[in-house]
């Protein structure tokens, strides 16, 4: 755990689409639990999905945040400022061993998992298989030379051989183990992004100082990857707690792609930010 007394938390936001309630939700625990400590709340954009990110969300993002009535420090931290942190990161993996190359598409590896009769599960489903790791260095290099596209996965049976039994503190659950074998060999980079949420996330915690990272229990699972990351990477361990998720009348989390309805559109209603605070429990 970091040494500051000082409880740092962060909201970090992926500039794709308005922010919606379950955003609001989560960037009000986030300064909550920052403020209730006389700490300090930060905002990063994720906006490494140069595809999918645009300014004009970000803007949105910046101007729905205000409207909440929150504040936050600046310089805001832009992951697509970073890229030379995350390359670092990955070549510092790749050189203990931890790293290798996937060859295998989307639609390969679902075809993979529909011949084997024990596909590995995890939280969310089916893993990678594995296809790819067993590869000789010979057929890799070659398989590069010929130009095969290839995403970088994290080879978790190795990382853990060497980072030994790891744990962490959640506010909610206590002191929990890390079990990074739930999501399986998770990619770590592509050619088209020079890292996933995965790596990115946790060497911007570290970098920023998080002290405490409050996110939604959708994502407890993948902090027994980064656990995993903040070992093989020597970074600071933080504090955690997984907040619960809003859902809409069918039970569904809110999310962007499924049309949750976005703050702009409240606020063109008429919503205040006093009510839509009371209406989230802040």
């Amino acid at each position: 755990m970091p040494t500051s007394l000082a409880t740092v938390t962060r909201f970090a936001p992926s500039p794709t689409g308005r922010l919606h309630l379950g955003h609001a939700y989560s960037a009000l625990f986030a300064e909550q639990a920052a403020r209730r400590e006389g700490g300090r709340f930060l905002l990063r954009i994720e906006d490494i999905d140069r595809a999918r990110c645009r300014a004009e969300f970000e803007a949105g993002i910046y101007e729905d945040l205000a409207w909440l009535g929150l504040t936050w420090e600046t310089p805001v931290r832009r992951q697509s400022e970073h890229l030379d942190d995350y390359r670092s990161a990955l070549d510092r993996l790749a050189s203990a061993g931890f790293l290798y190359p996937c060859f295998c598409s989307r639609k390969e590896i679902e075809a993979e998992i529909a011949r084997s009769v024990s596909a590995p599960q995890g939280p969310d489903g089916p893993l990678y298989p594995g296809t790819c790791r067993g590869l000789s260095a010979t057929e890799r290099a070659s398989r590069i030379a010929d130009g095969r596209p290839y995403a970088l996965r994290l080879d978790v049976s190795a990382a853990l051989a060497a980072a030994g039994r790891l744990s962490w503190h959640d506010l909610d659950r206590g002191e929990l183990q890390a079990e990074p074998g739930l999501l399986g060999d998770v990619v770590l980079g592509r050619r088209d992004a020079p890292a996933s949420y995965h790596l990115a996330v946790t060497l911007d915690d570290h970098r920023q100082g998080i002290s405490l990272v409050t996110r939604g229990e959708d994502l407890l699972s993948a902090t027994h990857i980064h656990r995993l990351l903040q070992a093989l990477l020597k970074l600071d361990t933080p504090a955690y707690r997984h907040h619960r998720l809003l859902t809409n009348e069918r039970g569904e989390r809110l999310a962007k792609r499924d049309g949750a309805e976005a703050l702009a559109a409240l606020r063109a209603a008429g919503e205040t930010p006093a009510r839509l605070r009371a209406r989230l429990g802040f």
